[in-house]
C-alpha cells in the first residue's frame, strides 16, 4: 500500500546521527533522529526536542573541552577531584556529543533554526549550501480534511542506529567520526490508523494520534498517505495503561511453575498536525508545496 509513497518520501527524509559518551568511559553511544526537507533551498523540519538535544550537545562538548584544558594543568588527584566537583562530573555524566547530518548537503557554513513557541516543532535551515544530496521535497496535503479517524497513514525515520563510522581516540581523549565503518542506518517505516486528533487546553488541534508507536529515532520523520502527501510529523509516543493487570499469576514455563506479573500498556504515536506545520512555515516565510 505504501511502497511507492515510501520510495518518494525517502528522497527527502534524512537521518541525524549523534555519538556521545559519559565521564570515565570510552564507550561511544550512537543515537539518531529524523528530519525532512520542505523545499529545494535546504530547509527542513524536525522536532523542537531534537534541536534542543543537538544544541545541548554543543554546550556539553564545549564544556568538556574547557575541563580537559584545565585538567592538563593539574596533577594532584585532590585537585582533579576539585575540578570534577566544580564541573559536576561523575560517573555516567554526559561529557561529549557530536552530530552529523547524513546525506543532506555536500557543504554548508552552518545551520540556523526556529523553535515553535508552543509545540514540538522546529524549522532547520542549512546555510550557504553547495549541492543538495536529497531528492525532491515534501508535498503537503492541501487540506487536513482529507484525513480523519480511521485513515491509514505511514511514518518514516531512522529508529535503529546501525551506523559504525565512529571511534574513541584514547590518545586524544575524544570521540571521532571516521571514514571507516558503516555510514548509514536503514530507513524504517511504520504504518498505523489515525485514532484521534489531539487538542490543547485552548481547543487548538495540534496533534494526530496513531494506533502504533513512533519509534526512538523517528522523531522528526514525516507522516504521509499512500500518495506520499505529508499530513504531519512524528513527535512522541505516549503509553496508556490498559488496566489488564496480572499479578502473581501462576503459569507453567519450560515445565516449571512460575509466578508472573504483567502490567499492560498501549503505545500510541503522536504527530504534529499538518496545519500547525504549514502555519509555522508561513510565519517564517518559508517556501513549501501542497497538493
Amino acid at each position: 500500500m505504501f511502497v511507492d509513497a515510501i520510495q518518494k518520501v525517502s528522497g527527502f527524509t534524512r537521518a541525524i546521527h549523534t555519538i556521545s559518551r559519559s565521564y570515565l568511559s570510552n564507550q561511544v553511544i550512537p543515537g539518531a533522529a529524523t528530519l525532512f526537507f520542505v523545499n529545494e533551498l535546504g530547509v527542513a523540519v524536525t522536532c523542537k526536542h531534537v534541536i534542543q538535544w543537538l544544541t545541548q550537545g554543543q554546550t556539553v562538548q564545549s564544556r568538556y573541552q574547557e575541563f580537559s584544558a584545565k585538567k592538563t594543568q593539574v596533577r594532584h588527584p585532590k585537585k582533579i577531584k576539585e575540578l570534577e566537583l566544580a564541573y559536576g562530573y561523575k560517573e555516567h555524566s554526559l561529557i561529549q556529543m557530536k552530530t552529523t547530518f547524513v546525506d543532506c548537503v555536500d557543504r554548508m557554513s552552518g545551520f540556523t533554526w526556529h523553535l515553535h513557541p508552543t509545540y514540538d516543532l522546529a524549522i532547520l535551515k542549512f546555510n550557504d549550501i553547495g549541492r543538495s544530496l536529497y531528492h525532491g521535497h515534501a508535498i503537503f496535503g492541501k487540506s487536513s480534511q482529507a484525513i480523519n479517524q480511521g485513515s491509514y497513514l505511514c511514518r518514516l525515520g531512522f529508529p535503529f542506529p546501525e551506523f559504525s563510522n565512529y571511534t574513541y581516540s584514547e590518545a586524544h581523549d575524544d570521540i571521532l567520526w571516521t571514514a571507516e565503518g558503516v555510514k548509514a542506518s536503514p530507513r524504517f517505516p511504520i504504518e498505523g490508523m489515525l485514532t484521534r486528533f489531539v487538542a490543547d487546553s485552548n481547543g487548538v488541534k495540534y496533534g494526530i494520534e496513531m494506533s502504533t508507536p513512533g519509534l526512538r529515532g523517528q522523531s522528526g520523520g514525516p507522516l504521509f498517505d499512500a500518495n506520499g502527501h505529508i499530513y504531519g510529523m512524528q513527535s512522541r509516543t505516549k503509553h496508556l495503561h490498559l488496566g489488564f493487570d496480572i499479578e502473581e499469576k501462576q503459569i507453567r514455563s519450560n515445565g516449571k511453575l512460575k509466578n508472573v506479573s504483567d502490567y499492560s500498556f498501549i503505545h500510541l504515536g503522536e504527530c504534529i498536525h499538518l496545519d500547525i506545520i504549514k502555519d509555522f512555515l508561513r510565519t517564517h516565510q518559508i517556501k513549501f508545496y501542497e497538493e
